[in-house]
């Protein structure tokens, strides 16, 4: 997978675990997911996914 391919999946991966995390803790309502606990769980976990795949992508290619 290309570097910038792999990075701008991780932003949007990560911008999916923000608003998960979010509307898990109610913040953002108009959902399903609103005020609930699973979506509070998961949401920072799937944004965690994203940030090391964009770290992963920003990395590729460098050699030591």
């Amino acid at each position: 997978m290309s570097k910038p391919v792999l990075i701008t999946i991780g932003v949007i991966v990560a911008l999916l675990g923000l608003l998960f995390t979010l509307q898990g803790f109610g913040v953002v309502g108009g959902s399903a997911m609103s005020g609930s606990t699973l979506w509070a769980v998961l949401g920072p976990i799937i944004a965690i996914v994203g940030i090391v795949l964009v770290v992963l992508g920003l990395r590729k290619g460098r050699t030591p």
